[in-house]
């Protein structure tokens, strides 16, 4: 249901993802009905996502000038981007193995929280814990190279 109104599979599993991570900070005293709630949250994500979308500026690749291409080859790009990487690879270093195989397998690969959960023999919560905590790991450590 909600991959229908995402538009697609990554955003609505970010939006769970999002809420669930919120739901699991609130103090259970609070929340009447967690299905409700988790509902609501995920839709509330979503219309965030959507909203900040539409507010940012976007321009396909071929519109843009040469000189404001991302991909260009000159050296400042390529030292950008080989920073990156080695935040990139030094963030993940720091997780524990398990975190990374799960970032792993579902970003990388396309692997289902379920099937990801098969696999390693763990619960699909657990498997969401891993992902949820993978990301926002790597959200704080590479905070420094985002516009």
């Amino acid at each position: 249901m909600w991959r229908r109104r995402a538009g697609n599979r990554a955003d609505a599993e970010d939006a769970a993802h999002n809420a669930i991570a919120r739901l699991l900070q609130t103090p259970s005293a609070t929340i009447r009905d967690g299905r409700a709630y988790l509902s609501r949250s995920i839709a509330n994500e979503l219309s965030g996502q959507y909203r900040r979308e539409r507010e940012r500026p976007t321009s396909s690749l071929h519109e843009l000038a040469e000189a404001d291409h991302p991909a260009g080859d000159d050296a400042e790009a390529s030292a950008r981007c080989a920073q990156l990487s080695d935040a990139l690879t030094r963030a993940l270093r720091d997780l524990p193995p398990a975190c990374q195989q799960v970032f792993a397998w579902h970003r990388l690969e396309g692997w289902t929280i379920p099937a990801i959960a098969a696999h390693m023999g763990l619960s699909v919560s657990s498997v969401e814990k891993y992902l949820a905590r993978a990301i926002r790991h790597l959200q704080l450590r590479l905070r420094d190279f985002s516009p």
